[in-house]
């Protein structure tokens, strides 16, 4: 859990679940964060075993990075749901 909770770790599983990826193609998938930063959250879900880096260069999830990945598609689904509910920007403190 300390993993997921860095920040661009669960944007970059999100970014790979469709499938495989580059570094350059990750990259622009993902905004404003650093090259370094990337770089860094990448060698980090290596380590954790989340993703592989193939022989082509490309980045694509583990089975443990694609089954954590169905469970944020679960969290995802449930945020639609519930988000118009939950707009917190709608209530008052008084």
């Amino acid at each position: 859990m300390e993993l997921l909770g860095q920040r661009w770790i669960l944007r970059a599983l999100w970014e790979l679940e469709p499938g495989p990826l580059g570094f350059l193609e990750l990259r622009r998938r993902m905004g404003n964060c650093s090259s370094s930063t990337l770089s860094e959250r990448l060698q980090q879900l290596q380590n954790a075993r989340m993703i592989e880096k193939r022989a082509d260069k490309n980045y694509e999830l583990t089975v443990a990075g694609m089954e954590l990945g169905a469970a944020l598609q679960q969290v995802w689904d449930w945020s639609e749901r519930w988000s118009s509910r939950l707009d917190t920007r709608s209530t008052s403190d008084g």
